[in-house]
């Protein structure tokens, strides 16, 4: 499944301007897949949030949101952990695919085979 294609413009509010990454406004995506129910999410920080993460969420009709939550539970048949929070809908993180990133990895391959000795560049 491909990854949402939701953007934002995040501004961090005060308490969280002072960690670099969010002193200046920035766009944020969304990291579920895509999914028809408008409700958007990014991870801000797991720094300090034990067994979590605090989020960022967002809706297409301009609720925002930021609010920490638990890590999914999910393992995949390699034993990794879904990235995503609990509750998540509506696939786990390993089955969602950056189509940017993917055509990014296609064309290194093309360009630096020896990066990519397998021919696959995942």
């Amino acid at each position: 499944m491909d990854q949402c294609t939701a953007v934002t413009l995040f501004s961090a509010p005060r308490h969280l301007a002072i960690i670099p990454e969010f002193a200046e406004p920035s766009y944020l995506l969304c990291e579920l897949g895509e999914h028809g129910n408008g409700d958007h999410a990014r991870c801000l920080s797991d720094d300090g949030v034990k067994g979590g993460a605090v989020w960022f969420r967002w809706t297409d009709d301009g609720w925002t949101k930021i609010v920490a939550l638990p890590w999914c539970t999910g393992v995949d048949s390699r034993g990794d952990a879904c990235t995503l929070f609990a509750d998540h809908s509506p696939e786990h993180s390993w089955d969602v695919t950056d189509p940017t990133r993917e055509a990014m990895m296609r064309q290194y391959a093309k360009e630096h085979p020896h990066l990519f000795p397998e021919g696959d560049p995942d």
